[in-house]
């Protein structure tokens, strides 16, 4: 059992009730919190009504501990909680009292999963079933019963896209809301052996307090704006006296789906108008172990995906697009390589929640830099160039062996004549070996049998990383890796390395980059290269007691260098300052000052724009206010202004926007308008004007189903597009999908349309257990 740090001695309250019988039992732990679980002969009745012999018969666990806004401070509000479990399930109830009318309880999501449901109030256990401090899984609900579930890997990357079986329900009582929680045995991954002990966390959030509780002390720094303390799996207390099922002989989950649909594509040759079509496919999971999974698919389907939000770039490299394929978004926290875990927060070193690490022109708003490559980007199998693949078929292999944490991949595509694709064979292999009480060292190999970039042969690459952490808040990685692409026979490797420091009142970062001309990880992203780049950030938080208004400012200066990696000159350079001030009420003010330098060797096109060959020097400022999730408007407005190539760039945006028009309907705002002017360029009378508006509209009928459309238009194409989802999870594990799109070619000030494609699919999918 890994270490964990010693805690307080607390009285939790832990409870051990055989039947209903049995009197309570009250632990004290020498060197950490620990709680005991309660069996029961009767399965609970899952319905958000703590009406059970459990809650009268035994002590719930109620000594939680403040670490947001007063770090190890009593909470504001009482909190009581239970953890049983019988043959089938463990359960988890809390009676959670407020003092405040349910009015001024922040509740505006119940959608499985939505962003906003972590910046509402909530109530959220997390395990640690591995007991190795560093993997896990959670579960966090608002009073409206709207939940999310995750995958936490290394501590620090947290995969919302992780949907097990459960079942969830909230309710009412007299001083506040309740909520249970059937997590079936099955849906967990856990060590061998029937009795077992494992890590637990408990969260409490008030969000119009802007206070966070756990149920182990934390400190401020750990849980940064309030979310990142769970993700600390080695500061859980000990959950004993969990007894699990006997191993059955066969776990298997086998979900097979039927779709339809009708299609329309104008841009083809040849088109195709209503083409009705119709197919089916077959997932399956499989237990191989209690904590070792296999998952096959066959011919894989994605149509009730939803689209790609069109992004704004006003630099001269790829835009990075997250994966949305449920298929490769489970267990994805395996196969990060090299970074030392993405965590939910990106930005690093303050701002608000969301706060974006890399600006629409390219550069670093933290201490991270913008340029490292993603070594595994599972948008390369099943797409080019934004068009799909087919996929044969597949497996993945993912879990835990001793201290070696396990992933591998392989995937077969068909060929797709329209976008030159050949059938193509991918795969990957991940392991991870946990060494000291949270570091690790792993390794990386991927095989892509058809290259892109060689007319010939395959893509390979192979690669080590590293993940030291040392005390709370100091934090070394990197990686070293190499390709092989045939044509391409040196300067094929990248090599990264970070080392931080991340507290409550003093953060710093240094991070150092490599990527020579000829690495190509064709399974992966590289957003540029042929560099090596240095980036230094520093951060002081001081709190502002003498402005009851403010909690705290942020001052941090950052400064990135950028040097050709062949020719050693300066590409790049930015020295950018930071300021924010958060207030006790969770909005944010920010301001970002940027002296850029930019070297192009060649005659580059930004954003419609060819600007010619030369040094180009300029400043610009960024005015930010992030208005919190306590209200019924929320998000960031920002403006821009400032120097770009020799000319000027004024921006406007709206981003993370959400309008609460009802508990279950919101509105999702999303503006990024950028005014660009080149004088000199005689094109366009240098007008060169990037514009994207967004807005999505989502309807909840229950957490388990919604409707939501996303509108969006792109003036830099002059595309508009539409996706309406209906989801409903109609029982546990499956789902009904009815899905329409449709793409125009417009120019809204000309209006003028014309009809690009379009698509209406109904997907079914039906999940079995043996």
């Amino acid at each position: 059992m890994t270490p964990r740090r010693a805690h307080h001695t607390l009285l939790l309250g832990a409870a051990i009730c055989t039947g209903w019988a049995a009197a309570p039992d009250t632990t004290w732990a020498q060197d950490r919190a620990t709680v005991r679980a309660a069996r029961v002969t009767e399965p609970l009745v899952v319905d958000g009504v703590l009406d059970e012999p459990l809650y009268s018969t035994t002590t719930p666990v109620s000594a939680f501990v403040q670490a947001v806004p007063l770090e190890g401070g009593e909470p504001s509000q009482r909190t009581e909680a239970w953890v049983a479990f019988d043959d089938a399930n463990v359960y988890v109830a809390a009676r959670v009292h407020d003092t405040a009318p349910e009015s001024a309880w922040i509740a505006n999501e119940m959608r499985r999963d939505a962003a906003a449901i972590e910046l509402n109030d909530q109530f959220g256990v997390f395990f640690d079933t591995y007991v190795d401090g560093r993997n896990g899984v959670g579960f966090f609900v608002n009073p409206l019963g709207g939940f999310t579930d995750l995958q936490i890997t290394n501590e620090e990357d947290a995969n919302l896209d992780w949907n097990p079986v459960t079942q969830i329900r909230t309710g009412r009582f007299a001083g506040g809301w309740t909520v249970e929680l059937a997590i079936p045995f099955r849906s967990l991954r856990y060590r061998p052996g029937e009795s077992q002990a494992w890590g637990i966390q408990m969260r409490r959030g008030i969000v119009r307090r802007n206070e966070w509780n756990h149920l182990t002390p934390l400190t401020s720094a750990m849980v940064g704006n309030g979310t990142r303390g769970a993700m600390r799996v080695s500061e859980y207390a000990t959950l004993d006296g969990i007894e699990t099922p006997p191993p059955s002989s066969l776990k298997l989950d086998v979900k097979p789906y039927g779709i339809s649909g009708l299609r329309t594509e104008m841009t083809t040759t040849p088109q195709v108008e209503n083409d009705g079509w119709a197919d089916a496919g077959l997932d399956v999971k499989w237990g191989i172990t209690e904590n070792l999974t296999a998952d096959l698919t066959y011919n894989t389907d994605f149509a009730q995906v939803e689209v790609d939000e069109q992004q704004a770039n006003l630099s001269r490299f790829w835009l990075f697009f997250p994966e949305k394929r449920d298929f490769f978004l489970e267990s994805q926290g395996i196969f990060e390589f090299g970074n030392g875990g993405r965590g939910p927060t990106s930005a690093g070193g303050g701002g608000p929640p969301g706060s974006p690490n890399v600006s629409s022109s390219g550069r670093t708003r933290g201490g991270r830099s913008a340029n490292a490559p993603s070594l595994f980007y599972s948008r390369r199998v099943g797409l080019q160039s934004g068009s799909p693949v087919p996929i044969l078929g597949g497996g993945r292999l993912t879990g835990k062996l001793g201290a070696f944490d396990v992933g591998a991949v392989g995937i077969r595509t068909d060929e797709a004549t329209a976008v030159g694709v050949d059938p193509t064979t991918f795969a990957a292999v991940r392991l991870r070996r946990d060494v000291f009480s949270r570091s690790s060292i792993g390794l990386l190999a991927e095989h892509r049998s058809r290259s892109v970039v060689a007319a010939t042969g395959s893509n390979e690459l192979y690669g080590v990383d590293y993940n030291f952490a040392f005390m709370e808040n100091m934090q070394v990685f990197g990686y070293w890796a190499r390709t092989r692409t045939d044509g391409i026979d040196d300067h094929d490797q990248s090599l990264r390395t970070r080392a931080g420091w991340r507290g409550n009142t003093w953060s710093w970062s240094v991070d150092y980059v490599v990527v020579e001309d000829g690495f190509n990880p064709e399974l992966g992203f590289v957003r540029r290269s042929d560099f090596r780049e240095t980036n230094l950030f520093m951060r002081w938080s001081p709190r502002v007691p003498f402005v009851p208004a403010i909690r705290r400012a942020n001052i941090a200066p950052i400064v990135t260098f950028i040097e050709n990696d062949r020719l050693g000159y300066m590409e790049t350079r930015n020295r950018t300052g930071r300021f924010e001030l958060e207030f006790e009420n969770g909005d944010w003010l920010t301001f970002i000052g940027n002296d850029a330098y930019e070297r192009l060797a060649d005659t580059t096109t930004i954003s419609g724009a060819r600007i010619p060959d030369g040094a180009y020097a300029f400043r610009n400022g960024e005015l930010t206010y992030y208005f919190g999730s306590h209200r019924r408007l929320s998000g960031s407005v920002s403006l821009t202004r400032g120097g770009f190539y020799g000319g000027r760039v004024t921006g406007l945006s709206v981003t993370q926007g959400r309008i609460e028009v009802l508990p279950q309907l919101s509105v999702e705002p999303s503006l990024e308008l950028n005014w660009i002017d080149l004088p000199t360029l005689q094109q366009s009378d240098g007008q060169f004007n990037q514009h994207i508006m967004r807005t999505r509209v989502t309807y909840t009928l229950s957490p388990r189903a919604f409707v939501s459309g996303l509108l969006q238009y792109n003036t830099s194409s002059n595309t508009v597009g539409a996706n309406v989802r209906l989801r409903w999870e109609w029982a546990p594990g499956s789902e009904l999908f009815v899905v329409y799109t449709e793409r125009r070619d417009t120019d809204v000030l000309d209006r003028r349309s014309e009809l690009a494609g379009r698509s209406f699919v109904v997907k079914a999918t039906r999940l079995v257990r043996f």
